[in-house]
């Protein structure tokens, strides 16, 4: 009775829309009953917009006081500091992670629902099996994916200064040093934990440094004096300098190993990462230095100063304040990937993720600029078929460089740069649909060309801040952002797992439930049946061209062999790259020029087979393909059930939700494993011909490079039914990836529809207020449940998003 006439006191004690809010919620206790006016306070706090000017103000001191002045909880055994702990404890670090955010309307709405599916939660009891499952649910709607867009160019294209200008922090990336690269993987993304600036650095193993310091050692000591010159011995010795200085060059790999080296960084030593956090942009970078960049000049200053970015796996830079980057993570990527095994899957991995790629240059003639064009086609089929690339932006950056500009004035050099970019683009444009083989993965709507400039960006002397082109792209990532379909989601989901408490609560359809059931069973079957035949028909075709590529491949491995393996007719430098190919498993990454892969040369013909049937089946910025589009069609046809069987309208509501879920779910899936099943062609291939390289790395001394090119070959020779082999993986892949899809289906729904109409729900609470809330709330949204988003549309609201940005709006601040 006391703590009853103590709740009503707090709750009434709160400011009027406060008390409106927790009051809706029917707190069963005094501990409840803070909480709520916790998260309120705090999601109010973050998103004042709502309020009308002065109030917010005054509704936060307010609040502020009633902390203060809390009752006494001697009655329930907690202090006021024990609920608080509580409360942040029963977040999910999502949660936390959003109300430390600034937001939109949309937020507001996300943090409102989520409090209110905590406080149902609570509310479910351990006893029964609806209740195990509403919980399973209930925490299952929390879902965080982050858009990656990879920044890709050679060294000293701009791409640290790009970054640094489209999320406004001049310093944060190191620029603009000729002698200095960027020689590790960072990713740029949002801090929503602090407000400070951090760094977040993922060594490699010990024992993958232990096997590269051996690699090196051997490479370095079976080389002669004019392979001196070459780029990987090079390569080798910058990254034996920079961490060891000169003593590398009288010391064993296995000296090179020992604890002194390393004690500067011990996280290294215990495989942890290393966290630097920073008041300040130039702090941080200035720390960063030595994890992130290569300085080909280590006298002058550098004297026994050490460099770690050998070491380091990835960075991981967390900057404050920046909403831009709330669901979008920058990745500034090396060229080509690595020599290093785990640093290059990372990096094939990010690639792979990426939904959009922006390809750098710095060249006053982009068009003809051949590396970036070479990166581009290095990389096109494992962002395109083997990736999930919606958009490729071709940046054409230092824009405002102009020669023989100091006699001009300044209206005439901006109208030869504007004229010059333009002329730029088109140039772009049409070097684009010359490359087929970009072009088998890319369509021309998929392709944007951007003349940008950060340094006129920043400053403004020739160009205005349109112009630069910069705020295009801060438009392309804030749509991206506001694209995240979490909010959309979570609150879908919500309202369908209410309406099934409370359905399950209602009285009057046990009389309908097993007709009700017996339809969505029988049309659930029929919709399986129609998926399954639909994608046998794909996998048949799909074996059909698998079957031409196997012909082709036999037929011209002879002549692929020969046109690799004498490449050099009289050996010259090539017998190093050979060393380099067959050492590396038939793959080589010279640190300047174009990636070597005898693997893909050898599937080239499998691969080129089912290109066009693979984007056509798995297309990246849509769902219309044969196993997307046989996903999407599914449907329970509950609209119409619920139209026939009135009462069952709360179940079968729930029933629509979750047919939205796992279609987004299948999706996600499909978009994984598409990519695994297009790389088993090339990676079949790697495992078979991993024997021959092994033999053919053996070799020393002379007629090194004749036994090497005769042991590949007779390895080809003797394993050519290994191109019948990578079909029949990939076809079994495939069907592997059609059994999942299936099983997936009628098992979770199955689930569904006996938690819906089979199972006894009077243990479960009343939750006809909350539903009410919440429907309210999904009627508030934009769009429609669906985890899949295109971007395609995004990049066509570019132009739109510019706007926003020059008015220093977001669209949740013009609400």
């Amino acid at each position: 009775m006391l703590e009853a006439v103590v709740l009503e006191q707090f709750v009434e004690g709160l400011p009027r829309e406060m008390a409106d809010w927790v009051k809706c919620r029917k707190p069963p206790n005094l501990e409840a009953a803070v909480r709520l006016a916790e998260e309120h306070l705090a999601a109010r706090t973050e998103n004042p917009r709502r309020s009308q000017p002065g109030e917010c103000e005054q509704e936060h001191e307010e609040a502020a006081d009633v902390v203060q002045v809390l009752p006494s909880t001697s009655d329930t055994g907690k202090r006021k500091s024990d609920l608080q702990s509580d409360t942040i404890r029963l977040q999910s670090p999502a949660k936390r992670q959003r109300l430390s955010m600034p937001g939109s309307e949309e937020s507001i709405i996300l943090s409102d629902v989520k409090s209110i599916m905590t406080f149902v939660h609570e509310r479910l009891n351990d006893q029964d099996k609806l209740s195990d499952f509403l919980k399973k649910k209930i925490s299952d709607l929390e879902t965080d994916k982050r858009e990656l867009v990879g920044v890709i160019g050679k060294t000293g294209a701009g791409k640290s200064s790009l970054i640094n200008a489209i999320i406004k922090e001049k310093n944060l990336l190191p620029s603009g040093s000729v002698s200095a690269c960027t020689s590790v993987m960072i990713k740029v993304e949002a801090n929503t934990r602090s407000t400070k600036y951090e760094a977040e650095i993922e060594f490699i193993t010990k024992e993958e440094w232990k096997d590269e310091l051996w690699s090196f050692c051997q490479f370095l000591d079976n080389n002669e004096d004019q392979d001196k010159e070459y780029g990987d011995y090079r390569d080798a010795v910058e990254k034996l300098t920079a961490l060891y200085g000169e003593e590398w060059k009288e010391k064993s790999s296995e000296n090179l190993m020992e604890n002194k080296y390393f004690k500067e960084i011990p996280e290294f030593l215990q495989s942890r990462r290393k966290i630097l956090r920073c008041e300040s942009a130039n702090e941080l970078s200035a720390k960063c230095v030595k994890y992130t960049r290569s300085d080909s000049k280590q006298g002058e200053g550098n004297e026994g100063k050490k460099w770690f970015w050998p070491l380091v796996k990835c960075v991981t830079v967390r900057v404050p304040n920046k909403s831009l980057l709330q669901h979008v993570t920058l990745v500034d990527l090396p060229g080509n990937g690595d020599c290093n095994k785990s640093r290059d899957q990372m990096w094939k991995g990010i690639v792979g993720d990426c939904s959009t790629v922006w390809i750098v240059t710095d060249g006053n003639r982009p068009a003809s600029e051949k590396e970036a064009w070479e990166i581009l086609e290095s990389v096109s089929s494992l962002i395109g078929n083997g990736g999930e690339c919606q958009q490729i932006h071709f940046i054409c950056a230092k824009s405002d460089l102009l020669d023989d500009s100091d006699d001009l004035s300044r209206a005439h050099i901006h109208d030869r740069i504007v004229m010059r970019n333009q002329q730029a683009k088109d140039g772009v444009r049409k070097e684009f649909n010359k490359r087929s083989k970009i072009k088998k993965h890319f369509t021309d709507g998929s392709f944007k060309v951007f003349t940008v400039s950060s340094k006129e960006f920043l400053k403004g002397k020739h160009l205005s801040p349109e112009e630069t082109e910069i705020p295009k792209l801060q438009g392309f990532l804030q749509e991206l952002n506001d694209c995240h379909s979490e909010i959309v989601n979570y609150v879908s989901g919500a309202y369908g797992i209410l309406a099934l408490i409370q359905g399950a609560n209602s009285g009057g359809v046990d009389d309908k439930k097993g007709e009700v059931c017996s339809e969505l069973e029988r049309h659930m079957i029929l919709q399986l049946a129609n998926i399954n035949k639909e994608m046998e028909e794909t996998i048949t075709a799909f074996e059909k061209c698998l079957n031409d590529g196997v012909e082709k491949s036999k037929r011209s491995y002879g002549e692929k062999l020969k046109n690799f393996l004498y490449h050099g007719k009289k050996g010259g430098a090539f017998h190093m790259v050979l060393k380099c190919v067959v050492k590396n498993g038939g793959v080589h990454k010279p640190k300047n020029g174009t990636l070597i892969n005898l693997n893909m040369k050898l599937a080239s013909c499998l691969t080129d087979s089912i290109d066009e049937k693979f984007r056509e089946t798995f297309p990246n910025d849509s769902e219309c393909g044969a196993f997307n589009g046989v996903i999407k069609s599914f449907s329970l046809n509950t609209d119409s059930l619920i139209e026939k069987y009135k009462n069952t309208e709360l179940q079968l509501r729930f029933l629509k939700t979750e047919e939205e879920k796992i279609k987004a779910k299948l999706n996600r899936m499909i978009r994984e494993q598409k990519k695994k099943v297009y790389s088993s062609l090339t990676e079949t291939i790697e495992n078979i011909m991993e024997e021959g390289y092994k033999k053919a790395a053996e070799f020393r001394g002379e007629g090194t490079l004749c036994n090497m090119r005769e042991t590949i070959k007779n390895h080809v020779h003797s394993k050519k039914d290994m191109f019948e082999q990578a079909k029949n993986t990939m076809l079994e892949k495939l069907r592997s990836l059609r059994r999942d899809i299936l099983e997936i289906l009628e098992t979770t729904m199955k689930e569904s529809f006996e938690c819906s109409f089979k199972t006894d729900g009077s243990l479960l609470p009343d939750v006809s207020t909350e539903l009410d809330m919440v429907k309210k709330r999904y009627d508030e949204l934009p769009g429609t449940p669906d985890d899949e988003v295109s971007l395609t549309g995004v990049a066509d609201q570019v132009e739109t998003a510019e706007a926003w940005t020059q008015t220093g709006l977001t669209r949740g601040s013009a609400v």
